[in-house]
């Protein structure tokens, strides 16, 4: 087990910080920001259509778990509640139960636990579900683009991993991670035949399916409009598997329409970011896996903390270069809009 060194954090100096300890972390637009994505890695054993160009391997370092922590714990100072640990492929670090384990240690500013979640492809999970769940892990999203293997394996271009993403959702449920979240990217002439299928496994596994919509965030040039799969769409399709009926979001922030079926069994979720986006609720910020912060998922500028790390910036210096990233937080993206362009990073390298 790794022994991380004590994280000793400066006297606060006289006015530093005042309005954001009391308050949080609140961009220019008033956005309370509470939710922190961290990319521990951009490294893949996948190759999914949507994402990559089908290469695998890492395009940007990585930085050490005792760096990693130094930087989260700044923010968690500055008001983080939630803290999502992602990738690429996050399971591919080999200390990420002993990073979970730490995160687990900490309390916020109130004194409440920090919510720590991972998404992940699945495809290692069953070893790992249990021991991640007994380090402190609070829930685990596992995207799964597919019910049908053919399918599964035509998006993510891996042979044979169907099976083991089915066996580390069973797992991470019986290690009480659960409700377990399922995300589907759906593409229209890729998986959107895959709807109603997934509807059906919502309500027979007790699992939360969330549909996302197809974002211009793809190595390739594959994206256009007309492969996006509208809520309207996906609500009628799921109600010929039994009717829905819309579920109150559980917080103002939440980036899902929730839907439930009538009869209590089964949750559905519609993230929209394309066609009714919800850039004004935003509470996320990101840390990519080589110690940038990035506002927006669509941001063309990057605010690089792990420069200041290196030039040994105190916590102090780091929360005060949080600070100012996070009041430069764009008020939404432009997506579908005349002059968008892709960011410079795909989802793959920023974390999803």
């Amino acid at each position: 087990m790794a022994n991380f060194p004590e994280i000793v954090h400066e006297p606060t100096q006289q006015g530093f910080a005042k309005q954001a300890l009391a308050q949080g972390l609140i961009d220019s637009h008033g956005r309370a920001i509470t939710d922190l994505r961290v990319s521990v890695t951009d490294r893949c054993n996948y190759k999914c259509v949507y994402c990559r160009t089908g290469q695998v391997g890492a395009q940007y370092d990585e930085l050490t778990t005792e760096q990693y922590l130094r930087l989260i714990r700044n923010f968690v100072d500055l008001g983080i509640e939630k803290v999502r640990l992602t990738g690429g492929e996050p399971l591919l670090r080999r200390d990420l139960t002993e990073m979970v384990r730490e995160l687990a240690s900490w309390r916020t500013p109130l004194g409440q636990k920090l919510d720590i979640a991972i998404t992940t492809n699945g495809h290692l999970l069953e070893d790992l579900a249990q021991p991640l769940k007994d380090a402190g892990l609070s829930r685990v999203t596992v995207s799964m683009d597919a019910v049908e293997q053919e399918t599964f394996e035509r998006v993510t271009r891996v042979p044979g991993s169907f099976p083991a993403v089915v066996q580390g959702i069973r797992a991470a449920q019986q290690a009480g991670l659960g409700p377990v979240k399922v995300n589907c990217v759906l593409l229209r002439g890729f998986n959107d035949d895959q709807i109603e299928g997934f509807g059906h496994l919502a309500r027979r596994e007790g699992l939360i399916v969330r549909f996302i919509e197809f974002m211009p965030l793809e190595e390739g040039r594959l994206w256009n409009l007309d492969m996006v799969v509208p809520v309207k769409e996906i609500v009628d399709r799921l109600s010929t598997v039994f009717p829905l009926k819309p579920l109150a979001p559980n917080a103002a922030s939440e980036t899902a329409r929730r839907y439930g079926f009538t009869d209590g069994i089964g949750e559905i979720g519609i993230i929209a970011p394309v066609t009714q986006a919800f850039c004004g609720a935003c509470s996320r910020i990101r840390l990519t896996s080589d110690g940038k912060i990035r506002t927006c998922l669509f941001s063309h500028r990057e605010h690089d903390i792990y420069a200041q790390l290196r030039l040994g910036a105190t916590d102090q210096d780091l929360r005060t270069f949080i600070l100012s990233a996070v009041e430069k937080k764009e008020a939404r993206h432009h997506i579908g809009e005349p002059g968008f362009l892709k960011p410079s990073r795909s989802m793959v390298h920023i974390g999803g």
